[in-house]
């Protein structure tokens, strides 16, 4: 059996999920797809799937292997493509990945509307609430939004974000002020589970060059950002977000920022690509179809998100502790 053809049955198989949903999208037989993936795990001497009924999962030498096999895969398509001549069209499948929140809201769309004007290009998305290294897992394009370390990737700037803390006027119009962020000891947190659930950072007090550590008491911890914004709308707490999160409830004055005086500096937002992938016709092509909307919807929110110092809060009601 072919090694290459083997590596489509594999790749294959952890698209769909299961081996019978590779052998719906190669058009093999079940056994043929079987007999694929065993003649694989001979040739490297481990076994790379742990097979059940209904599903399969990757062992550790198959996730590296996996790993392996989309960069083969991926460096053959360019080449075939190269080789026929067609430099200049997009086509074939692009893999891009972003984390949940920003693929679904603010990618997804953009995604949608360039498959419409590109209809030779497929599109993989991988959304991921963890680091992704681009080359190892053979992807084409990241949406980022973090301080990028020196590395080969070619990032392209599309925006910043801030990290904002909120409430909703009906929770600060019954809670203790918040005007520094030691206040936020006396307060329950709605906490994002890979956001700190135990203190949070902000930048040094005048004079000192050390960070400020504040201990907080989350009584809601979430790994979901919706549920965050839901909860702290509902008056149930304090969270902490990034502000393209919350840029529609401030907008709408169902969240308001405390602490801006506060906040650290603003996180940058690229979209990145490995060395040399722009050169592919469909990621040039993605990447000029996407920039401009990314750069516009960061703007946008950015201008949706901004404090709104003059804005009176809610006489308070009812007995409150002084805390």
């Amino acid at each position: 059996m072919d090694r290459i053809d083997a590596m489509k049955v594999f790749v294959s198989a952890l698209n769909e999920g299961s081996l019978a949903g590779a052998s719906r999208k190669t058009g093999r037989s079940a056994a043929a797809v079987s007999r694929a993936i065993a003649f694989l795990e001979a040739h490297v001497g481990v076994p790379l799937l742990h097979r059940t009924t209904r599903s399969i999962k990757l062992s550790e030498a198959g996730e590296r292997y996996a790993m392996a096999c989309r960069k083969v895969l991926a460096d053959l398509e360019e080449a075939d493509r190269q080789a026929a001549g067609e430099k200049s069209v997009p086509r074939g499948t692009l893999t891009i990945t972003a984390t949940v929140y920003s693929g679904v809201e603010l990618l997804r769309p953009i995604v949608d509307a360039f498959m419409e004007q590109h209809p030779t290009v497929n599109v993989r998305m991988y959304l991921l609430e963890r680091p992704v290294n681009l080359i190892d897992e053979g992807m084409d394009l990241a949406l980022r939004i973090t301080h990028l370390p020196d590395s080969t990737l070619v990032a392209q700037r599309v925006g910043d974000v801030r990290r904002v803390v909120v409430a909703s006027p009906r929770y600060l119009a019954t809670h203790p002020r918040i005007d520094e962020p030691v206040h936020l000891s006396k307060h329950p947190v709605i906490a994002l589970q890979h956001s700190g659930t135990d203190s949070w950072t902000f930048p040094p007090l005048e004079g000192s060059a050390v960070p400020q550590s504040v201990p907080i008491m989350p009584r809601l911890v979430v790994n979901n950002v919706r549920a965050a914004i839901a909860s702290t709308v509902d008056g149930h707490g304090v969270t902490r977000l990034l502000s393209y999160h919350v840029a529609s409830e401030i907008k709408q004055d169902l969240l308001r920022i405390v602490l801006a005086d506060a906040e650290p500096a603003p996180i940058p937002v690229h979209l990145v690509s490995p060395y040399g992938r722009l050169s592919v016709p469909k990621v040039r092509a993605f990447v000029d179809f996407a920039l401009p909307r990314l750069r516009k919807q960061f703007a946008s929110l950015a201008r949706d998100a901004e404090t709104k110092p003059d804005t009176p809060i809610p006489p308070r009601r009812g007995r409150v502790s002084a805390g």
